[in-house]
C-alpha cells in the first residue's frame, strides 16, 4: 500500500508543496524558512515560509500594534516645544 504524499504549506500565502513518502522534507523545501514555535513541554509547532515576504508578513502580524493615539502624541508634543 503506497503512502500517499505529504502536502507542506507556506504558513502565509499558502503555497504548497508536496514530499513524498521517505523524501526528507528538506528537499522539497529548499530555500524556504521554517520557524519552529515551543509551546510548552512537548509541544512544538513548524510554520513553513516561501519567502522572506511571508516570514516577514507573519512576523508583523505576531506582534503587538502600537495604538495610534500613542503614536500621534509625539507629534503633539513636538509642535509644543517648537511653535512655527
Amino acid at each position: 500500500m503506497d503512502k500517499p504524499k505529504r502536502q507542506l504549506a507556506c504558513h502565509s500565502c499558502l503555497t504548497k508543496v508536496e514530499c513524498s513518502p521517505g523524501e526528507p522534507p528538506c528537499e522539497v523545501l529548499r530555500g524556504w524558512f521554517t520557524v519552529t514555535q515551543w509551546e510548552g513541554p512537548g509541544a512544538v509547532t513548524h510554520h513553513y515560509f516561501c519567502s522572506f515576504n511571508c516570514l516577514k508578513s507573519w512576523i508583523s502580524s505576531q506582534l503587538p500594534e502600537v495604538p495610534e493615539a500613542f503614536l500621534k502624541s509625539f507629534g503633539e508634543e513636538e509642535s509644543q516645544q517648537n511653535p512655527k
